[in-house]
């Protein structure tokens, strides 16, 4: 196990564990979480703990022509039940990430030092939020890190039904617009996979990230 010291680097993402643990320790700067996210590397850790820096093998991404929204979703969608913006409020897309309940977690992630740090990050144009309006009243959204050519999803919320999924979509289609190579959702999960998200090797997702094809 590598320990983050002061110093801004990382191993080779080809040494995590084989749960895709990298390293441990160092802090939530922002130009250590760039040179993390470049790197293909990304925290996650219960807070009080010390941060731990992920590479997991496979890797959960969205190649982006392979989105699948189903009929009923488009219905939605057509119907303009809800109003979409991006990057408009990120402090409260973080916020609400932190805060909504989740059936499957107890507790959160997203600690205030972490909202602090993607706040900064969003200042510098690096973290991004897509908002999920209804009649003015911010129902969901989600947030993550654009490189440019991936987008690295961190967390989604949702306060009635289909606003993060309605979020996921706007993002996806933006990103084809702007002719990014990928959506990078970190690790495994159904509802990810229902809509058309896949695992590859971190080889190909390494391979993706540093232009090379």
């Amino acid at each position: 196990m590598y320990y983050v010291f002061k110093d801004l680097f990382f191993p080779p993402v080809s040494e995590a564990d084989e749960d895709g643990v990298l390293a441990i320790g160092g802090d939530l700067d922002p130009e250590r979480l760039k040179l993390a996210y470049k790197s293909g590397i990304f925290p996650w850790f219960n807070e009080g703990d010390p941060i731990l820096w992920w590479s997991p093998d496979p890797r959960m991404v969205l190649f982006l022509d392979e989105l699948i929204v189903s009929k009923s979703m488009r219905n939605i969608l057509n119907r303009n039940q809800f109003k979409i913006t991006f990057n408009q409020d990120f402090a409260a897309v973080i916020s609400n990430c932190q805060n909504i309940k989740r059936e499957d977690q107890n507790g959160t992630w997203i600690s205030n030092e972490m909202i602090d740090a993607y706040c900064k990050l969003n200042e510098q144009g690096i973290a991004k939020s897509v908002e999920v309006w209804q009649e003015d009243v911010l129902v969901g959204g989600l947030y993550g890190i654009d490189l440019g050519h991936v987008f690295c999803g961190e967390s989604m919320f949702s306060k009635v039904s289909n606003a993060s999924k309605a979020a996921f979509i706007a993002l996806v289609n933006h990103l084809k617009n702007e002719d990014y190579k990928l959506l990078d959702c970190q690790v495994y999960n159904p509802h990810l996979e229902s809509l058309g998200c896949r695992e590859i090797d971190r080889e190909e997702f390494m391979s993706i990230l540093e232009n090379k094809k």
